[in-house]
């Protein structure tokens, strides 16, 4: 552990300025805050904020963010206070403090809610300054190097995997790869325990038989750079265990298949030299294709700048090169900490970096906590593809985006107004998945609004965010609707007419937020009739029977103008479509489903409130069902395609459900207009020399 002096010197050497009396106030605060308290090693506690620290050190971080580091969990575990900090130490490490300060937890919540709020916390912190974020991941780190003391095997696996799914990838998101990849690894050991040792072993193993290969190697390429007239620096190490392991796993191939265990790296003077050192490797061994990769004039989002290659080394032996600057060489290892603004006249940097914003939008649109962590994962780690706006704006996008994907990156009030794309100038559909380099134009209409089919393909955590609160708005908005309509309705069952005045008492009385928010709990069954009718009138349910006996009005409820699928749903088992006399089933916290009133379903005394509705005037179409028993011989599905399409009638839909010499049973789902539509469409089939049979079902 640190000395007090020693944290003091360190600081001291890149920031003479620093004021030592403050570094030292802090270094005492921490010690008698944490007092007798033990870590699982049995250190005393306070070992932990000295040593987070001293890594802020090696990081050569302004002395705001040593001391944030020396008190991070003095709030949580002791009993110091942020308005006691904000008094000793100031009000911006007050407010880093806060920012890193971990949520206690919360016994009644679930696991994977414990760990979103805290997620949410986080994110939200570092929106507000990104040193939260550099203290937090030393603080992971360190918490890592000492995990194996801790005994209960399942609490270690836990925080390993918080570790893997969340913090190493934030730490590769900032280009911090030297905390990744050592989280990696401690993760890994704890959370494959078995194939890390055995990795682990065969490189030592591989180390030992093999004596000084990876030396020699690197010695071959400075020689062949120096003859060229290039000054390097080769170093070289065999390939991380974790980055092997996952390509074992994603190619299914054992230990010895992996051909490319060493790496190396060259580090130059300059840009040219990087791109001049490149051809002579080239030149002097042979390059293995699709395997080049330069990150120097694309640079990926966090700023990771080098050229990666692969090359195939004396009797078949395959290495991996990165060819980098020497400035490139320090920000790549530590990424936003190595260029902090801090250390250049007291700027405070813009937190507010491009994939930051995005992840501050999912948290934002994000309506719970599997799907905030879902596409909170999605938008740290997966793989990136470039592509472009037809202006020659760069965006990179995980592996596998669309154009819908593209949409959202470049904003998302374009993704929600998105309605067609060319890429490379051609039209496509939105689902296509974009390839490195494509030039992307979006079509965007003012009437257009997102999608629930398009969950079903886009990649992008910010996508699937932005789709999923737009769905939902259009959702409350339609049940808002049916709610209202079926306020006018039960309010006027009641003995005497009922205001303005009456409607606000009745939102306070049942503890909603305002007029909507009871629509929407009238709509989506919270409230039920008679709660509605108390809540109006009070006294007004008091003769009625447990058990309403009365009858809805005579006015059905019209669904004209909603959508299928959101402000209610066609139920499945009869498929109806405008013309059929409906009803709606309303479950609590259920969207109303819509059956015909012959539906079979209804005759099994399903326990839900019922509704009279109607489609209302020129009511958009709907999906119906045929089923169709056709000749088994050729060109009979070809004369029914002609006729659907003849009655311009859409295929959603078409499936055989059985063969039986001579005739197979298909059933078929068409969009149509309405049940006279249906009906001529299933008229002119049965007229057909290659219909047996045709029926609604």
């Amino acid at each position: 552990m640190l000395r007090q002096y020693e944290l003091v010197e360190r600081v001291k050497e890149y920031a003479p300025e620093a004021d030592e009396a403050l570094l030292n106030r802090a270094y005492v605060y921490t010690v008698q805050k944490h007092g007798t308290q033990k870590r699982a090693s049995g250190d005393p506690y306070f070992s932990h904020p000295v040593e987070v620290a001293g890594l802020m050190t090696e990081l050569k971080l302004d002395q705001q963010t040593i001391i944030t580091a020396l008190l991070h969990d003095t709030v949580e575990d002791t009993l110091a206070t942020i308005e006691e900090i904000d008094k000793l130490f100031g009000p911006d490490v007050a407010r880093l403090v806060d920012g890193v300060t971990k949520l206690s937890k919360i016994e009644v919540m679930t696991e994977s809610e414990r760990a979103a709020e805290n997620l949410r916390k986080f994110l939200l912190a570092m929106s507000e300054d990104l040193r939260v974020l550099l203290v937090k991941l030393a603080d992971r780190l360190h918490n890592m190097r000492t995990l194996h003391f801790i005994k209960k095997e399942d609490k270690r696996r836990r925080i390993a995997r918080e570790t893997m799914d969340i913090y190493a990838p934030l730490a590769e998101r900032v280009g911090m790869y030297e905390y990744m990849r050592e989280m990696q690894l401690l993760a890994f050991e704890q959370l494959e325990p078995e194939a890390y040792a055995t990795i682990t072993g065969r490189l030592a193993q591989i180390r030992s038989e093999e004596g000084g290969q990876v030396d020699a190697i690197a010695l071959s390429i400075k020689q062949v750079l120096a003859e060229a007239g290039l000054n390097v620096e080769v170093s070289g190490r065999e390939k991380h265990p974790y980055s092997i392991w996952r390509k074992m796993a994603e190619r299914h191939v054992n230990f010895e298949q992996i051909t490319d265990i060493m790496a190396f790296r060259v580090l130059t003077d300059s840009v040219d030299d990087c791109y001049r050192a490149l051809g002579v490797l080239h030149q002097a061994w042979q390059m293995i294709p699709g395997r080049f990769k330069d990150y120097i004039s694309t640079p990926k989002s966090n700023g990771y700048q080098s050229l990666h290659t692969a090359l195939i080394f004396e009797r078949s032996m395959r290495m991996e090169v990165q060819i980098r600057t020497q400035d490139m060489h320090r920000l790549n290892e530590f990424g936003l900490a190595a260029h902090w603004a801090y250390k250049q006249g007291g700027v405070r940097p813009d937190g507010q970096v491009g994939w930051l914003r995005d992840l501050i939008e999912i948290v934002d649109a994000s309506h719970d906590a599997e799907e905030l962590l879902e596409n909170t994962k999605m938008a740290i780690y997966q793989d990136r593809i470039f592509a472009f706006t037809p202006k020659g704006a760069l965006f990179q996008l995980p592996r596998g985006s669309t154009a819908v994907d593209f949409a959202y990156a470049v904003h998302t009030n374009l993704g929600n107004a998105t309605v067609g794309v060319k890429i490379n100038g051609r039209h496509v559909p939105l689902r296509t998945q974009l390839s490195n380099g494509d030039v992307v134009e979006i079509i965007k209409s003012t009437t257009s609004e997102p999608q629930l089919p398009w969950l079903g393909f886009v990649v992008s955590g910010k996508a699937r965010a932005a789709i999923r609160r737009a769905v939902r708005a259009k959702e409350r908005a339609e049940v808002a609707e049916i709610g209202g309509k079926l306020y006018d309705e039960i309010a006027g069952r009641l003995p005497q007419r009922v205001g303005k005045k009456a409607l606000v008492h009745a939102v306070e009385r049942l503890d909603l937020r305002d007029e909507e928010d009871l629509m929407f709990a009238i709509g989506s069954g919270r409230v039920s009739d008679r709660q509605l009718m108390e809540a109006l009138v009070p006294g007004s349910t008091s003769e009625l029977p447990e058990e309403p006996e009365w009858t809805r009005g005579e006015r059905a409820i019209s669904i004209r103008g909603l959508t299928p699928g959101v402000g209610f749903e066609l139920a499945e088992c009869c498929h109806p479509v405008p013309g059929d006399r409906i009803v709606g089933l309303r479950r609590p916290d259920h969207k109303v489903e819509v059956h015909s009133i012959d539906c079979m379903t209804l005759a099994s005394g399903i326990d839900a409130d019922w509704l009279d509705l109607s489609w209302g005037e020129r009511t958009t179409g709907a999906v119906g069902r045929l089923r169709l028993v056709l000749y088994n011989r050729p060109g009979t599905l070809a004369e029914v395609t002609q006729i659907l399409a003849s009655n311009r009638a859409n295929v959603t839909n078409l499936q055989m459900t059985q063969r039986d010499e001579p005739f197979g049973t298909y059933e078929v789902d068409l969009e149509v207009s309405d049940l006279a539509h249906l009906t001529r469409i299933a008229g002119a089939l049965r007229a057909s020399e290659a219909v047996a049979d045709a029926e609604r079902i």
